[in-house]
């Protein structure tokens, strides 16, 4: 019920962000078009530990598909657990609320479409039971930097990856997937993801993914794999995500 239940977070997050992008004007393109310069996006993750829910928005003032700046302001917060070894290698609970503001730069060459990303990023944790030994304890700001690719090699395949580090803890994530082109509807294929916080605590992941299916004005994701950590919790894990232009 858990997972469930933050699923149905972030279908109720993407569908508030797409009636607050529904203000927001557009830029006027060649022959009168209007051209989109917001993305509005909304993710959950869950896992056997945890679980969180984004939510944010992308201002391209030049265009999504055009070199220039970008803009990437991401809120969100969830909780998970782990193993504490000053507590008698008891489960702590832990819970983050986090926003970052990432000023950044877009580079588009053809079918290659890559963002990079330096800013702010800002944490509080609070624990279950207190944990003093916590690296991650209370509130931080702290600097974030992070890459965003997507390719597509061919009309019926694509390439995506992204990378992230932030001096809180530290941290870093990193994931790559490969797709195909199934009914002319999404990308399908494998995915692997890692990620670091605080060098205590290390998780691993692979899995399928469901990548671009279209749903009138939304794009929706989905991920299902296995993920493996560092405190030999072992389990499934599932990730949907949605954004929209505008």
């Amino acid at each position: 019920m858990v997972v469930w239940g933050r699923i149905a977070t972030a279908a109720v997050l993407a569908v508030a962000l797409s009636t607050v992008a529904q203000t927001v004007p557009a830029e006027p393109g060649p022959a009168g078009q209007l051209q989109p310069r917001y993305l509005l996006f909304s993710s959950t993750d869950v896992w056997r530990q945890g679980g969180f829910t984004h939510g944010g928005i992308v201002w391209a003032p030049s265009g999504p598909d055009r070199d220039g700046p970008v803009l990437k302001l991401m809120f969100g917060g969830g909780v998970y657990r782990y193993v504490s070894g000053s507590l008698g290698n008891i489960d702590v609970q832990g819970r983050e609320l986090s926003a970052e503001i990432l000023p950044g730069w877009r580079f588009v060459r053809g079918k290659l479409i890559v963002s990079a990303f330096l800013g702010a990023d800002f944490q509080r944790h609070r624990l279950l039971p207190d944990d003093p030994s916590a690296g991650l304890r209370g509130g931080y700001a702290g600097a974030r930097a992070g890459f965003e690719l997507w390719y597509e090699p061919t009309a019926a395949t694509m390439l995506a990856a992204d990378a992230s580090g932030s001096t809180i803890g530290p941290s870093y994530s990193a994931r790559l997937a490969a797709g195909w082109r199934i009914l002319d509807r999404f990308y399908f294929g494998p995915e692997v993801s890692g990620f670091s916080a605080d060098g205590n605590y290390r998780q691993f992941r692979a899995g399928l993914h469901i990548t671009g299916l279209r749903i009138k004005s939304f794009e929706w994701s989905m991920g299902l794999g296995w993920a493996t950590d560092s405190d030999h919790h072992d389990g499934a894990y599932g990730k949907l995500g949605v954004f929209t232009r505008r």
